[in-house]
């Protein structure tokens, strides 16, 4: 692949072992490769269980591929890093410290001076629209206002690539419009390359330069369709209006129709 590329997955494959005393294997992933250019949104969609999550796991550095490799900025991943930071569906704040102390957290790992890194997690409280909430717990907190906290600290280790794993997958519809349209604004102001999962196709074309669509398992990467809809990007409701995000979404759709699910040669 291309070494101008920010992110570049090439012929990762993964397997995962059901049964030791069989042997007996899961193919989870099989030959993906995409890449992802400086400051693009590509969105990674398809039906449960293909492997998305897996895919990103894999682009994070928290499990290995059995085959192929993951490049960042042209390094090769062979772990986590900080040139990744990665928002998951659950936030996963640390309950026992504040929204503020949850964005310091990880420029606490990589020593940064406490007066810096201070300024550093206000800065991002501040770009995610919680001034005012830095001294609450998570327990005091919305789940969207979580959500924007696991955003913040993700941002503050500034990577190089934001990964983000169905950020707004269990939020409620208004909560998730207004982050959908807060993350535009943040990915505008910061110049961020994000990859995200979704399973929702409305999600992917407003959000993304890019929707790559997989199969079911073993995952492979169907095809990549681009989305042709200007930035900035309007709410959510007027892009829904438009040709373009109408045919996109129409077009991805026959696409994860169109493939067959394993246990139906079955049936």
């Amino acid at each position: 692949m291309a070494t101008d590329l920010e992110l570049s997955v090439e012929h990762v494959s993964k397997y995962f072992v059901v049964d030791r005393q069989s042997g007996e294997r899961v193919h989870a992933l099989d030959d993906c490769s995409f890449g992802v250019k400086t400051g693009e949104v590509i969105a990674l969609i398809g039906s449960s269980g293909c492997g998305k999550t897996t895919l990103l796991k894999i682009i994070h550095g928290l499990i290995t591929a059995d085959e192929g490799v993951i490049r960042v900025g042209g390094r090769e991943v062979r772990g986590p890093g900080y040139d990744r930071g990665m928002v998951f569906q659950d936030s996963r704040l640390l309950p026992w410290r504040t929204a503020i102390d949850n964005v310091e957290f990880g420029l606490e790992i990589k020593k940064v001076p406490k007066r810096e890194r201070r300024a550093i997690a206000e800065r991002f409280i501040n770009i995610v629209g919680l001034a005012g909430f830095e001294d609450r717990h998570p327990h005091q907190l919305s789940g969207g206002m979580r959500q924007r906290v696991g955003l913040a600290r993700a941002l503050a280790i500034d990577p190089e690539v934001l990964l983000m794993d169905e950020p707004f997958g269990a939020l409620d519809a208004q909560t998730k419009e207004l982050l959908q349209a807060e993350l535009l604004r943040i990915q505008a102001a910061t110049g961020k390359t994000i990859l995200f999962v979704t399973h929702d196709l409305d999600e992917a074309v407003y959000l993304a330069d890019r929707v790559v669509v997989m199969s079911p398992r073993p995952g492979r990467i169907r095809e990549e369709v681009v989305v042709n809809i200007p930035r900035p990007r309007p709410d959510v409701a007027t892009v829904k209006q438009t040709p373009e995000f109408l045919a996109r979404r129409a077009h991805i759709w026959e696409s994860l129709s169109a493939v067959r699910l394993p246990d139906e040669d079955a049936a």
